[in-house]
């Protein structure tokens, strides 16, 4: 009983039954083990109280009917067998006995089930992040939000089409274009804030909803661009929302540095490319470079270009204008490209001994305009 030395086959003391059905669903101890303890018509049910998924604590979830649900990525167990939810049933948690004697409530040390996880097929983002070969890569992320089905002229994005044509036309490099406004992901749900460890990779979301948008980012991201180009307009003297809805969901990267050691995003390199009707250009390509830098990217002399006329100067139509003409700006974000893949060939060279060189020279500090 409680108080005494007991053997894991001993039945563990939990407290009394009446002041523990007041509560339909809590965590407890039984010796070392949390144990998910429900009540639910004066009926107890104890299961284990670590999800099959990735160790959420059951105990602090909440009930859906006769099923325990994680609070962490909400999976489902049924409260007395341990059972998964319909359709999930093979996936188990180990159910524990108990009994009431005395008043109080006390639960067998040692569970009547064991716990069985469904071997699922792993997700395509979860392997190992090492380089392939091959040439450098470039990928543009335009974060300009728009109506694809009345498409208007998008200064930052203009801008980064020129950075990426000077690629293929004088590098011959292999270039991707990512529009935030074409990818339907889902905002970040919180799960850090309920867990350092609820924030998984790959994202938990993707994990849970295949056709998730921001795959794409994370694909050519983490696994396949050496140099990334953010192109933002400055709204409301910040970056574009699609920005920091993407950045929120780019925390599962940074998450695994925290809890892990693991920086996913070695040796490559980060340019920016800010332009707006209103000032603020520092503000907002110091807060990209300052996350883009907790991620583990690299940034070349002179990372971002950008294109302003200030406040007093919103006058949209003539600002399009000038992007459309200036060839000192389209110039500005081919020398910034040519400046991050200086130090993008410089980085992997010194990391691989196989890289294979793409033939191009050096851009030279005499052909780095800073815009």
């Amino acid at each position: 009983m409680k108080g005494e030395p007991m053997s894991e086959e001993q039945w563990h003391d939990v407290g009394d039954v009446t002041e523990l059905s007041q509560r339909p669903l809590q965590q407890v101890l039984v010796g070392r083990t949390k144990i998910a303890l429900s009540c639910v018509d004066g009926i107890f049910g104890a299961i284990h109280g670590a999800c099959n998924h990735v160790g959420g604590p059951l105990g602090q979830g909440s009930l859906d009917g006769e099923y325990v649900v994680c609070p962490w990525h909400n999976w489902k167990f049924h409260r007395v067998t341990g059972q998964g939810e319909p359709g999930y049933e093979e996936d188990r948690v180990p159910q524990f006995e108990f009994r009431q004697e005395g008043g109080r409530l006390l639960v067998r040390g040692t569970p009547t089930t064991g716990r069985n996880k469904v071997a699922h097929p792993p997700h395509p983002l979860d392997r190992d992040t090492r380089r392939e070969p091959g040439p450098l890569r470039v990928a543009g992320i335009s974060t300009t939000i728009m109506d694809n089905a009345h498409p208007r002229y998008s200064t930052s994005e203009a801008l980064l089409e020129s950075a990426l044509e000077h690629a293929k036309a004088k590098h011959a490099i292999e270039t991707r274009m990512i529009k935030l406004r074409e990818l339907s992901f889902r905002a970040c749900e919180g799960y850090y804030s309920r867990s350092a460890h609820a924030c998984t990779w790959p994202c938990s979301i993707s994990q849970m909803d295949p056709a998730d948008g921001m795959s794409v980012v994370y694909e050519n991201l983490v696994f396949w661009a050496d140099v990334v180009l953010v192109a933002t307009p400055i709204r409301w003297g910040a970056a574009s929302s699609l920005f920091f809805k993407m950045a929120e969901r780019l925390n599962t990267v940074q998450n695994q540095i925290t809890i892990r050691n693991r920086v996913m995003l070695n040796n490559k390199v980060a340019g920016f490319i800010v332009t707006g009707g209103q000032d603020n250009v520092q503000a907002v390509a110091g807060q990209m470079m300052l996350f883009f830098g907790e991620l583990g990217m690299q940034f070349p002399q002179f990372p971002f270009i950008a294109h302003s006329r200030g406040w007093t100067a919103e006058d949209m139509e003539r600002n399009i204008e000038v992007v459309k003409r200036s060839e000192d700006l389209h110039n500005g974000a081919r020398a910034l490209l040519d400046r991050c893949l200086d130090l993008a060939e410089s980085l992997q060279s010194s990391a691989s001994r196989d890289f294979e060189r793409s033939g191009r020279k050096a851009s030279g500090m005499e052909q780095r305009n800073r815009a």
